[in-house]
């Protein structure tokens, strides 16, 4: 990859649709080199679309985040380029909705952990590592507002994003007397292809109005340029629940989450 040696350098993880592809076109039109990666066909498009929307240039590994030996090409791929990263988008995963006793496989469970946290972490080793070596570099989590409540019918996903909330707050801490910030995106539902994928479009919250992906996108990077701890997006709704999670009980917010992710829940009126 012949980079431009003027330009900043930006890593996209999940960069084949929603919220990654977003962050991707939004660092090419703001004049960023791309590495961006997925594991399915429509990377291609997304490459082409970033292309076109400004990045100088644009490399696109499809790899599968939850091997390992893929995370290491990822970082083999940066590392060609020659130069540091100015910005990591970790951005990549993956949720299965249904009861975790009786309606989802281990399989998917298994991949959601290896996705969102198991990759996460190792990637993230290396970013942090060479960032601080360099003192300079800016990392975003896409974590979720899931993170903040007990996740029924979601049990997997949401533990999954309060890890990822967590270890990018403790990251960001363990890094302050460095110039590499950490900023933490927490999106409320939005108009991605998650929920086809996770088996929830017959849920109320996979059935209901969603954030735009792009201005999503734009909240995360607007935050992470301004070097912030973290950034709730969405509508008034998301942000109230954001708010209120720091008083509610745990029983309380997993009642709240039961009515919004039970299968069938969709199709039942509002008590």
């Amino acid at each position: 990859m012949a980079t431009t040696p003027t330009r900043p350098l930006a890593l996209v993880t999940g960069a084949s649709s929603g919220i990654g592809r977003e962050l991707a076109l939004l660092l090419a039109a703001e004049g960023y080199d791309l590495v961006i990666t997925a594991e399915d066909d429509a990377l291609d498009d997304a490459r082409a679309e970033v292309e076109a929307a400004g990045a100088g240039t644009v490399e696109a590994p499809r790899l599968d985040l939850t091997r390992d030996e893929d995370v290491d090409l990822l970082v083999r791929h940066v590392r060609e380029t020659g130069r540091g990263l100015d910005i990591a988008a970790l951005n990549a995963g993956a949720g299965a909705g249904g009861a975790f006793a009786t309606g989802t496989d281990l399989a998917d469970e298994l991949r959601i952990v290896d996705l969102n946290v198991r990759s996460t972490v190792h990637l993230a080793k290396h970013v942090t590592r060479d960032m601080v070596r360099r003192d300079h570099g800016r990392i975003l989590f896409t974590s979720s507002i899931a993170a903040t409540m007990p996740g029924s019918y979601q049990a997997v996903y949401n533990a999954s994003k309060s890890f990822v909330q967590s270890f990018a707050l403790a990251l960001r801490d363990e890094l302050r007397e460095t110039a590499v910030t950490v900023t933490a995106l927490m999106p409320g539902p939005t108009d991605t292809e998650f929920f086809a994928r996770a088996d929830m479009l017959d849920t109320q919250v996979g059935a209901g109005e969603k954030a735009d992906a792009a201005t999503v996108a734009a909240d995360g990077y607007a935050a992470l340029m301004d070097g912030d701890e973290r950034v709730v997006s969405g509508d008034l709704s998301t942000r109230a629940q954001a708010l209120a999670s720091r008083v509610l009980p745990d029983r309380v917010k997993a009642a709240m989450h039961r009515r919004q992710a039970e299968p069938g829940s969709a199709d039942r009126d509002e008590r």
